[in-house]
Protein backbone atom coordinates (compact mmCIF):
# COMPACT_ATOMS: atom_id res chain seq x y z
CA UNK A 1 0.00 0.00 0.00
CA UNK A 2 1.27 3.02 -0.55
CA UNK A 3 2.03 5.70 2.01
CA UNK A 4 0.04 8.57 0.46
CA UNK A 5 -2.81 6.27 -0.30
CA UNK A 6 -2.45 4.93 3.87
CA UNK A 7 -2.22 8.65 5.21
CA UNK A 8 -5.46 9.88 2.98
CA UNK A 9 -7.82 7.62 5.21
CA UNK A 10 -10.32 9.42 7.58
CA UNK A 11 -8.80 7.50 10.45
CA UNK A 12 -10.67 9.37 12.95
CA UNK A 13 -13.98 8.62 11.49
CA UNK A 14 -12.82 4.92 10.69
CA UNK A 15 -11.49 5.04 14.82
CA UNK A 16 -15.17 6.47 16.08
CA UNK A 17 -16.82 3.69 13.99
CA UNK A 18 -14.91 0.89 15.26
CA UNK A 19 -15.67 2.16 18.56
CA UNK A 20 -19.54 2.23 18.06
CA UNK A 21 -19.62 -1.13 17.10
CA UNK A 22 -17.58 -2.14 19.55
CA UNK A 23 -20.19 -0.98 22.01
CA UNK A 24 -22.83 -2.30 20.30
CA UNK A 25 -21.39 -5.85 20.20
CA UNK A 26 -20.52 -5.56 23.63
CA UNK A 27 -24.02 -4.26 24.56
CA UNK A 28 -25.78 -7.26 22.62
CA UNK A 29 -23.37 -9.44 24.59
CA UNK A 30 -24.54 -7.89 28.01
CA UNK A 31 -21.02 -6.77 28.44
CA UNK A 32 -21.77 -3.16 28.89
CA UNK A 33 -25.70 -1.37 29.60
CA UNK A 34 -27.39 1.33 27.24
CA UNK A 35 -26.13 4.20 29.28
CA UNK A 36 -21.73 3.49 28.23
CA UNK A 37 -23.44 2.81 24.96
CA UNK A 38 -25.12 5.98 24.62
CA UNK A 39 -22.52 8.92 25.45
CA UNK A 40 -20.74 6.51 22.79
CA UNK A 41 -22.47 7.19 20.35
CA UNK A 42 -23.47 10.88 20.80
CA UNK A 43 -19.49 11.56 21.18
CA UNK A 44 -19.28 9.63 17.55
CA UNK A 45 -22.18 11.67 16.13
CA UNK A 46 -20.00 14.72 17.19
CA UNK A 47 -17.23 13.16 15.43
CA UNK A 48 -18.93 12.56 12.08
CA UNK A 49 -20.48 15.95 12.21
CA UNK A 50 -16.84 17.74 12.67
CA UNK A 51 -15.43 16.08 10.06
CA UNK A 52 -18.46 17.00 7.70
CA UNK A 53 -17.80 20.20 8.46
CA UNK A 54 -14.18 19.73 7.57
CA UNK A 55 -14.72 18.71 4.41
CA UNK A 56 -17.19 21.16 3.37
CA UNK A 57 -14.85 23.88 4.25
CA UNK A 58 -12.54 22.33 2.21
CA UNK A 59 -14.51 21.98 -0.51
CA UNK A 60 -15.85 25.69 -1.05
CA UNK A 61 -12.20 26.38 -0.69
CA UNK A 62 -11.85 24.51 -3.84
CA UNK A 63 -14.96 25.52 -4.97
CA UNK A 64 -13.40 29.10 -4.99
CA UNK A 65 -9.97 27.97 -6.64
CA UNK A 66 -11.76 26.57 -9.36
CA UNK A 67 -13.70 29.69 -10.57
CA UNK A 68 -10.95 31.79 -10.14
CA UNK A 69 -8.94 29.74 -12.39
CA UNK A 70 -11.65 29.63 -14.83
CA UNK A 71 -12.21 33.47 -14.20
CA UNK A 72 -8.11 33.52 -15.31
CA UNK A 73 -8.41 31.53 -18.35
CA UNK A 74 -11.62 33.51 -19.73
CA UNK A 75 -9.77 36.80 -19.69
CA UNK A 76 -6.29 34.99 -21.32
CA UNK A 77 -9.10 34.12 -24.20
CA UNK A 78 -10.34 37.42 -24.15
CA UNK A 79 -7.16 38.99 -24.71
CA UNK A 80 -5.49 37.03 -27.39
CA UNK A 81 -6.35 38.26 -30.85
CA UNK A 82 -7.44 36.05 -33.35
CA UNK A 83 -6.09 35.49 -36.64
CA UNK A 84 -6.26 37.31 -39.65
CA UNK A 85 -4.44 34.98 -41.46
CA UNK A 86 -3.76 31.59 -41.11
CA UNK A 87 -0.78 29.73 -43.46
CA UNK A 88 -1.90 26.26 -44.34
CA UNK A 89 1.15 23.93 -45.85
CA UNK A 90 1.16 21.17 -48.48
CA UNK A 91 -0.15 18.63 -45.73
CA UNK A 92 -3.28 20.40 -45.30
CA UNK A 93 -3.81 22.02 -48.47
CA UNK A 94 -6.37 19.72 -50.33
CA UNK A 95 -8.44 19.04 -46.73
CA UNK A 96 -8.47 23.07 -46.88
CA UNK A 97 -9.56 23.76 -50.56
CA UNK A 98 -12.22 21.12 -50.18
CA UNK A 99 -13.59 22.51 -46.67
CA UNK A 100 -13.78 25.90 -48.21
CA UNK A 101 -15.74 24.80 -51.33
CA UNK A 102 -18.24 22.95 -49.16
CA UNK A 103 -18.19 26.39 -47.01
CA UNK A 104 -18.62 28.56 -50.08
CA UNK A 105 -21.95 29.95 -50.76
CA UNK A 106 -23.47 32.63 -53.29
CA UNK A 107 -21.22 34.28 -56.12
CA UNK A 108 -17.27 32.69 -55.88
CA UNK A 109 -14.49 34.28 -57.47
CA UNK A 110 -11.74 32.68 -58.68
CA UNK A 111 -8.91 35.81 -59.14
CA UNK A 112 -6.22 34.52 -61.32
CA UNK A 113 -5.96 30.84 -60.59
CA UNK A 114 -3.37 28.92 -62.38
CA UNK A 115 -5.83 26.45 -65.05
CA UNK A 116 -2.99 24.08 -64.88
CA UNK A 117 -3.85 23.00 -61.41
CA UNK A 118 -7.18 21.46 -62.98
CA UNK A 119 -5.59 19.83 -65.61
CA UNK A 120 -5.64 16.25 -64.56
CA UNK A 121 -9.08 15.43 -63.76
CA UNK A 122 -8.47 14.09 -59.71
CA UNK A 123 -7.11 17.38 -58.59
CA UNK A 124 -10.12 19.03 -60.78
CA UNK A 125 -12.71 16.98 -58.67
CA UNK A 126 -10.61 17.62 -55.42
CA UNK A 127 -10.44 21.71 -56.21
CA UNK A 128 -12.99 22.66 -58.67
CA UNK A 129 -15.65 20.04 -58.80
CA UNK A 130 -16.75 20.65 -55.25
CA UNK A 131 -17.86 24.71 -56.16
CA UNK A 132 -19.76 23.81 -58.78
CA UNK A 133 -21.78 21.27 -57.64
CA UNK A 134 -22.30 22.96 -53.83
CA UNK A 135 -25.84 23.59 -54.13
CA UNK A 136 -25.13 27.04 -51.67
CA UNK A 137 -23.25 28.16 -54.20
CA UNK A 138 -24.88 30.30 -56.98
CA UNK A 139 -22.69 31.51 -59.90
CA UNK A 140 -18.73 31.09 -60.31
CA UNK A 141 -17.11 33.45 -61.87
CA UNK A 142 -13.14 33.55 -63.36
CA UNK A 143 -10.83 36.59 -63.69
CA UNK A 144 -8.50 34.95 -65.78
CA UNK A 145 -5.37 36.09 -67.77
CA UNK A 146 -5.35 36.50 -71.59
CA UNK A 147 -2.60 33.68 -71.74
CA UNK A 148 -4.68 30.82 -70.33
CA UNK A 149 -7.64 31.12 -72.82
CA UNK A 150 -6.28 28.28 -74.86
CA UNK A 151 -6.24 26.05 -71.73
CA UNK A 152 -9.63 26.85 -70.73
CA UNK A 153 -10.96 26.33 -73.98
CA UNK A 154 -9.27 22.77 -74.52
CA UNK A 155 -9.02 21.53 -71.11
CA UNK A 156 -10.99 23.13 -68.63
CA UNK A 157 -14.17 23.89 -69.91
CA UNK A 158 -15.15 20.30 -70.93
CA UNK A 159 -14.31 18.91 -67.60
CA UNK A 160 -16.98 21.78 -66.01
CA UNK A 161 -19.32 20.76 -69.20
CA UNK A 162 -19.25 17.22 -67.11
CA UNK A 163 -20.15 18.27 -63.99
CA UNK A 164 -23.61 18.77 -62.29
CA UNK A 165 -24.97 22.54 -62.21
CA UNK A 166 -22.40 23.39 -64.86
CA UNK A 167 -24.22 26.12 -66.14
CA UNK A 168 -23.66 28.42 -62.59
CA UNK A 169 -19.73 29.08 -64.47
CA UNK A 170 -19.68 32.05 -66.51
CA UNK A 171 -17.52 32.58 -69.15
CA UNK A 172 -14.10 34.24 -67.82
CA UNK A 173 -13.82 37.90 -67.48
CA UNK A 174 -10.19 38.18 -69.22
CA UNK A 175 -7.61 40.33 -68.76
CA UNK A 176 -4.11 41.10 -68.97
CA UNK A 177 -3.21 40.57 -65.34
CA UNK A 178 -0.09 40.78 -64.28
CA UNK A 179 -0.15 40.30 -60.29
CA UNK A 180 1.54 37.54 -59.00
CA UNK A 181 -1.57 37.08 -56.54
CA UNK A 182 -4.47 34.89 -57.22
CA UNK A 183 -7.10 34.32 -54.86
CA UNK A 184 -11.17 32.11 -54.17
CA UNK A 185 -13.04 35.01 -52.94
CA UNK A 186 -16.56 33.95 -51.66
CA UNK A 187 -19.35 33.84 -48.88
CA UNK A 188 -18.87 31.30 -46.08
CA UNK A 189 -20.62 32.19 -43.23
CA UNK A 190 -24.75 32.18 -42.79
CA UNK A 191 -24.67 35.78 -41.94
CA UNK A 192 -22.94 36.87 -45.71
CA UNK A 193 -19.23 37.58 -44.59
CA UNK A 194 -16.34 36.69 -46.86
CA UNK A 195 -13.24 34.54 -46.70
CA UNK A 196 -10.91 34.01 -49.41
CA UNK A 197 -7.84 31.65 -50.19
CA UNK A 198 -4.91 33.77 -51.22
CA UNK A 199 -1.95 32.29 -53.39
CA UNK A 200 1.40 33.58 -55.34
CA UNK A 201 2.43 32.40 -58.34
CA UNK A 202 5.93 31.22 -58.33
CA UNK A 203 7.80 29.61 -55.86
CA UNK A 204 7.89 28.88 -52.50
CA UNK A 205 4.15 29.33 -52.63
CA UNK A 206 3.63 27.56 -56.04
CA UNK A 207 5.44 23.93 -57.00
CA UNK A 208 6.19 24.50 -60.80
CA UNK A 209 6.72 22.10 -63.77
CA UNK A 210 6.58 21.78 -67.52
CA UNK A 211 2.87 19.93 -67.13
CA UNK A 212 1.37 22.74 -63.92
CA UNK A 213 1.51 24.23 -61.40
CA UNK A 214 0.42 23.50 -57.75
CA UNK A 215 0.07 25.48 -55.05
CA UNK A 216 1.77 24.77 -51.75
CA UNK A 217 1.50 27.34 -49.59
CA UNK A 218 -2.27 29.09 -49.46
CA UNK A 219 -2.90 31.60 -46.86
CA UNK A 220 -6.91 31.21 -45.42
CA UNK A 221 -8.24 35.18 -45.02
CA UNK A 222 -10.43 34.74 -42.19
CA UNK A 223 -13.62 37.03 -42.43
CA UNK A 224 -12.51 40.25 -40.15
CA UNK A 225 -9.39 40.57 -41.85
CA UNK A 226 -8.68 44.23 -43.67
CA UNK A 227 -7.05 42.46 -46.71
CA UNK A 228 -9.88 41.20 -47.94
CA UNK A 229 -11.34 44.99 -49.19
CA UNK A 230 -7.94 44.71 -50.62
CA UNK A 231 -9.00 41.60 -52.94
CA UNK A 232 -12.36 42.85 -53.56
CA UNK A 233 -10.60 46.43 -54.98
CA UNK A 234 -8.57 44.56 -57.60
CA UNK A 235 -11.60 42.42 -58.79
CA UNK A 236 -13.51 45.91 -59.09
CA UNK A 237 -10.60 47.05 -60.74
CA UNK A 238 -10.16 44.10 -63.39
CA UNK A 239 -13.98 45.13 -64.07
CA UNK A 240 -13.34 48.58 -65.11
CA UNK A 241 -10.70 47.74 -67.35
CA UNK A 242 -12.20 44.83 -68.88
Amino acid sequence: MKPNRFLSYEWDAIAGIVTAMVAIALHLLHVVDEHIVLPIVLALMALLFLNFMRHKQSNEHTADQVEQTQEMVAKIKASLATPEVILIGPRQLRAANEQFARNMRGEAILFNVCLSMYRTQPLFNALLRPAIENPQVTSIRFVLDENQQGLWQTEILPKIAACNDAGKVHEPRWCALSKSSSFILADTQADGEAEALLSFWGEPFMAQSTERNIPRYIFHIQAHSELLSHLVELDRNCRVLA
